[in-house]
């Protein structure tokens, strides 16, 4: 029988836990429904155009593991196919932390946080730098963002699930906010407008 793709992330060890804390029983049920994703499905794909950020774990060959946040406009992580993302790396730091675990460990893990949903995703799989595909690179590229790209990190989908909402603190970002605010703000010239049109045709008083 084949083991069930979630076995990526709920190793032995995981288990043996999940038996001793209690939760071994409702995950194994969970696989038995066929357990977690490995495609990007359509809900996946359209939450992804709209995120601006997320965090990408790589580890060294010792095991060593880095989490570097990843930035640009929204929508900047593209799908490529219903298996892989790929992005535009932007000039940071040079540090070059994550390159240089890729290079010598291609194991890479994606996580993602929707404060204003109050969602987070998590994906496993491997990762590979690319610098000799320029139209790619082209395609990925948003003209009007002001990071340079300097390469493409192409990602590879081996599994993803969705967390549970618990402790998730709900938080907007400024854009968030003023498209909640603004039409507040038009309402309110719109009222002040009529007010005032109204107090011109009163009549004056005597």
């Amino acid at each position: 029988m084949k083991p069930p793709i979630s076995d990526i992330a709920f190793t032995p060890s995981v288990k043996t836990i999940q038996e001793k804390m209690g939760s071994r029983r409702q995950y194994a049920r969970m696989e038995e429904r066929g357990g977690w994703q490995n495609v990007i499905t359509q809900d996946l794909a359209d939450f992804v155009a709209d995120q601006d950020s997320f965090y990408l774990a790589t580890a060294s060959a010792e095991g060593r593991p880095y989490i570097q946040h990843r930035g640009g406009p929204k929508g900047f992580l593209k799908v490529l196919d219903d298996r892989t993302f790929a992005f535009a790396d932007f000039s940071g730091n040079r540090q070059y932390i994550s390159l240089g675990n890729l290079a010598e460990n291609n194991q890479a893990f994606l996580f993602f946080m929707d404060y204003a949903t109050q969602t987070r995703i998590k994906v496993w799989g491997t990762a590979e730098v690319m610098t000799d595909d320029p139209d790619l690179l082209k395609q990925l590229t948003n003209s009007q963002y002001k990071g340079k790209p300097e390469r493409i990190i192409r990602f590879h989908v081996e599994t993803w699930d969705a967390n549970c909402r618990q402790h998730i603190p709900l938080q907007y970002s400024q854009e968030d906010v003023e498209n909640i605010v603004q039409p507040l703000r038009d309402r309110i010239t719109a009222l002040e407008a009529e007010n005032e049109r109204i107090q011109k045709q009163l009549p004056m008083p005597a």
